[in-house]
């Protein structure tokens, strides 16, 4: 943890009673320690054209091929899914990380594409996985000069259905409910830095 979170926090804890300072800064470190992972991605919409079952280019119907190659001449190739992201609190931390709040960036192959916020509230008890759903939403083409096969082989590798593996890379910025009032971090922390596909 950085100086800068720390020292602010010791003297707000000086000003109250112990318990109360000692009790911040362990839902702040708790939260520091939680292992944050890509798990999955679903409900894959690409163009209107559901991918969550097909495991490449050669599996796509006639139709859905149109779908795709008239979207792509268009330039407008919208891809919607959810990201899953899995919280772990250690088990050895003895007290429930609260996440109020997380704002966010999403990388494709060290490309930065869109940011959101997740606003719904997730209680991060010691040694239980939690599922972090978080809803993408982007214009492909806005990112990616490529082609209808191509950018269904992309979507695909991300998937893990196919295809050679890509960088998938989400940082953010957490918000914690504390007994002082939820405390926002600084700077972002990359919580997925992993390959998939």
């Amino acid at each position: 943890m950085k100086r800068r979170i720390i020292l602010p926090l010791i003297v707000i804890a000086l000003a109250l009673p112990a318990w109360s300072g000692c009790q911040t800064l362990k839902e702040i470190a708790n939260l520091r320690n939680v292992d944050f992972s890509l798990d999955r991605l679903t409900d894959i919409d690409l163009a209107g054209v559901r991918l969550d079952a097909v495991r490449s280019y050669r599996d796509l119907s006639a139709g859905d091929l149109f779908k795709l190659t008239t979207a792509a001449a268009r330039r407008d190739l919208p891809l919607r899914f959810n990201l899953h992201v899995a919280a772990l609190n250690p088990e050895s931390n003895k007290v429930a990380a609260r996440l109020v709040r997380m704002d966010w960036t999403l990388f494709l192959e060290e490309r930065e594409t869109i940011s959101g916020v997740f606003n719904q509230e997730q209680v991060l008890n010691p040694g239980q996985l939690v599922d972090i759903p978080v809803s993408i939403d982007l214009e492909l083409m806005s990112f990616f000069d490529k082609n209808a096969r191509d950018i269904v082989e992309l979507v695909l590798s991300l998937s893990g259905e196919g295809g050679s593996a890509k960088n998938i890379r989400l940082q953010a910025i957490p918000v914690i409910d504390t007994v002082l009032g939820p405390i926002r971090y600084p700077d972002p922390i990359v919580i997925v830095n992993r390959e998939v596909g």
